[in-house]
């Protein structure tokens, strides 16, 4: 990992290999251009006009220096409009340009000073783009010798304070840090990546960064009666773990976080096909976002109180795998119908939720890839919270989008318990209800839609796939669609004679049997 510094230092005087320089679109030139420029008699902005550089987001332009610089090279680096910048817009250049500058031993830049907001959070996000645009998963690889990026330095105004801009920067890089480590867990392979090995990591930065933790092994799931954890586990030859970390730096209740930590999920009995399985190995991904964020919450040492569980199981179709149709007892005594195994994160969470009500807490923030419904109503750029405090979801979402992640609010109406009450006396439902189709049956009339918003779910006998469809209908065989319309003989029959041309004489159908032959007409 590079060191990153921070200096008040002329640009065009900053002993450097690469020097890294914003410009903004038209172009204009950014922080250090001008002064650059003179020092080395060239009018840049004229260069980048010569060139068709515009000064987009995204653009970059080398210039060598040939000696007039005590920096080799120089880097125009296009950030859009000067009003639309912002920290989070400096974050994702500096990423951006981040494996461009890695065989620059020594690097400085004026990016900080092109932001429109506060300097800090102009300095903090520099860093973190740098750290994370870095990052390279190595785990299997050999070093390839190249050279190395050594140290980058941010190059700040003199009315900045220094000393806050040190800690600027070392919260940035404690953040992304923290983010790489959770994308080295996530990277893993599961047949490393074990709910066992997410313990061991987890006690080992424990350890390192002053963090109480305690992991439940399945004995003591049994003992404490962590039904859904054991169930998602049942069918996999590692046993499951629940890993608890707390952090204690103030007073009062603690915010509790938890993650899902499912480290491989086949679906179970209700096995996924082979490309949804490809990637199920970042199924935990909730699991190393909660760990990272409390390596992150040790390390910077906020006053507050702070406690995460982390529930953790490979959901295999083994013979001793959940089945659907059993029911689970949770932690506190809810139970569980599985209907479908595949549907296994909200069965962890479940134990895992209900241990962290034990603590009392101010809030609880879960975290998981729960469900690809949530990619499909908001695509890969967002990401969905749903909560019972719209107060606290916005906190949340505005947290999000100064960090350079933004969000979504999803609804949480009282309407949806009512499908999980009429789940007859077993407990809550683990398949979602959707409106469904019959086998063949046509989606243009919206049948099922309807169904859906009736909190019905439509059903439909096996049927031949040239069959009739029929009308959609209800649990209680209520019809919910009209019968669907199917095309007449009559019209088929001129519709084929039509289409099929006529090859030679017309011959007559074979007579039936008992019965006489037709005299053909002249």
């Amino acid at each position: 990992m590079p060191r990153i510094d921070y200096a008040a230092a002329a640009p065009a005087k900053h002993d450097a290999d690469l020097l890294v320089l914003p410009v903004f679109e038209g172009p204009e030139a950014g922080p250090g251009v001008r002064e650059a420029g003179r020092t080395m008699g060239e009018d840049l902005v004229a260069l980048l006009r010569r060139n068709a550089v515009k000064g987009k987001r995204g653009d970059a332009f080398a210039v060598p220096t040939f000696g007039r610089l005590p920096a080799e090279t120089l880097l125009l680096v296009g950030l859009g409009k000067r009003e639309e910048v912002d920290a989070d817009r400096l974050r994702r250049a500096t990423g951006k340009i981040a494996p461009r500058i890695q065989g620059y031993g020594k690097v400085a830049t004026t990016l900080p000073q092109a932001s429109r907001g506060p300097w800090e959070d102009a300095v903090q996000a520099v860093a973190e783009g740098l750290v994370l645009g870095s990052y390279r998963f190595l785990r299997y690889k050999k070093d390839d010798g190249e050279r190395k990026l050594r140290r980058l330095t941010l190059l700040g105004s003199s009315r900045w304070d220094e000393r806050r801009a040190k800690r600027a920067v070392k919260r940035g890089e404690v953040v992304a840090e923290a983010a790489s480590w959770a994308r080295d867990l996530v990277n893993t392979p599961a047949i490393e990546a074990t709910p066992d090995f997410l313990a061991s990591e987890a006690r080992r930065m424990a350890r390192e960064v002053g963090l109480e933790v305690k992991v439940w092994t399945k004995r003591r799931l049994e003992e404490g009666g962590f039904g859904g954890i054991l169930g998602v586990g049942a069918g996999s030859a590692n046993d499951p773990r629940l890993i608890e970390l707390s952090y204690s730096g103030g007073s009062g209740k603690p915010i509790a976080l938890a993650g899902k930590g499912i480290t491989f999920d086949s679906g179970g009995l209700s096995i996924k096909d082979a490309k949804q399985m490809e990637w199920m190995k970042a199924d935990m991904s909730g699991a190393a976002a909660v760990m990272a964020a409390m390596r992150a919450i040790a390390t910077l040492k906020p006053k507050i109180n702070v406690v995460a569980a982390i529930p953790s199981a490979e959901n295999m179709p083994g013979g001793a795998a959940i089945r659907p149709g059993d029911v689970l007892r949770h932690r506190g005594g809810k139970t569980t119908e599985v209907l479908n195994t595949d549907a296994e994160g909200r069965l962890i969470l479940a134990d895992a939720l209900a241990l962290l009500a034990e603590r009392k807490p101010r809030l609880i923030l879960d975290t998981a890839t729960l469900t690809g419904a949530c990619m499909i109503a908001l695509g890969e750029q967002l990401w969905g919270v749903m909560s019972n405090d719209d107060d606290l979801a916005r906190k949340l979402l505005v947290a999000g989008k100064e960090a350079g992640e933004p969000g979504w609010q999803l609804p949480l109406w009282d309407g949806y318990r009512e499908p999980l009450r009429r789940g007859d006396q077993r407990g809550a439902i683990s398949l979602g209800v959707r409106g469904r189709h019959p086998l063949g049956a046509p989606r243009h009339r919206g049948s099922g839609l309807r169904a859906e918003r009736r909190g019905l779910r439509a059903q439909g006998r096996e049927r031949h796939p040239r069959a009739h469809p029929g009308p959609v209908r209800g649990e209680r065989g209520e019809r919910l669609s009209p019968p669907t319309p199917w095309w007449p003989r009559r019209t088929r029959r001129r519709a084929c004679r039509r289409s099929a041309p006529r090859i030679g004489p017309r011959t007559p159908p074979p007579p039936a049997r008992g019965t006489a032959p037709r005299s053909r007409r002249p």
